[in-house]
């Protein structure tokens, strides 16, 4: 679908808030998914990994102990981000120097749920996400793990974007265009989903969450079925 075509197509809740908030596991299609969702409902977007991501790069930048969580709390405090809240366009910066494809390294996934783990960082950044919603008159499309029921739980849209572990590690293989291992796929997805898993639950849904199981679908398909939840849910309510 077009840019020019969206554009022709009316506005949900026009004037009013329209928070759709997305979790799941890694490899599950979160962010491609909700970046699509998002620019089809003309809609902010906000991929809040990226946000952890930039925090980890800061942190080893900064020859940081991973293990030290006081350390990690005021990085997270201190942290210079920048970060697009567009659908069109992905950058992250950190102190005016361009991360976005670096945050992605599997130096930074392997060391990623250290930062996200530590509690006092995840309150900081949770309170940076819903300082963005607010600042986008909350229609954003927000995506991570903790979204539906830690930085908006009141959001008008909530859902649990899922898929078989056969599924995710074979997106994530993809995505990364064949250049890891299996071990280090694996490490990538399942073992980073395990550790993060011990702060936040993102593989079930909370009540009044809507799970759309990806596994047997394309990425149409799943951009379709995720539009056609917040369709039912915004004309329900």
């Amino acid at each position: 679908m077009t840019q020019e075509l969206i554009e022709t197509m009316p506005m949900l809740r026009q004037g009013r808030p329209l928070v759709v908030a997305i979790d799941g596991p890694s490899g599950s299609g979160k962010s491609s998914v909700s970046r699509e969702v998002a620019r089809r409902l003309r809609l902010a977007y906000l991929d809040t990994g990226a946000m952890y991501r930039a925090l980890t790069w800061y942190c080893l930048d900064q020859g940081l102990d991973l293990e030290d969580a006081a350390a990690i709390e005021q990085a997270a405090e201190d942290l210079p981000l920048e970060i697009s809240t567009t659908p069109h366009e992905e950058y992250v910066r950190v102190g005016g120097t361009d991360v976005t494809q670096e945050i992605r390294e599997p130096a930074i996934s392997s060391a990623v749920s250290a930062i996200a783990t530590t509690l006092g960082a995840r309150r900081e950044l949770v309170r940076r996400q819903r300082e963005l919603i607010e600042t986008h008159h909350r229609r954003m499309v927000v995506e991570g793990r903790d979204i539906t029921t830690v930085v908006a739980p009141g959001a008008e849209v909530r859902m649990l974007l899922t898929a078989s572990e056969e599924a995710r590690l074979r997106r994530r293989g993809v995505q990364l265009g064949g250049t890891q291992s299996a071990e280090q796929l694996a490490a990538q997805v399942t073992q980073r989903d395990a550790k993060d898993s011990t702060v936040v639950n993102f593989t079930t849904a909370a009540d009044g969450v809507v799970t759309l199981d990806s596994s047997d679908l394309d990425f149409d398909g799943t951009v379709d079925a995720a539009l056609g939840i917040v369709n039912k849910v915004v004309n329900r309510a």
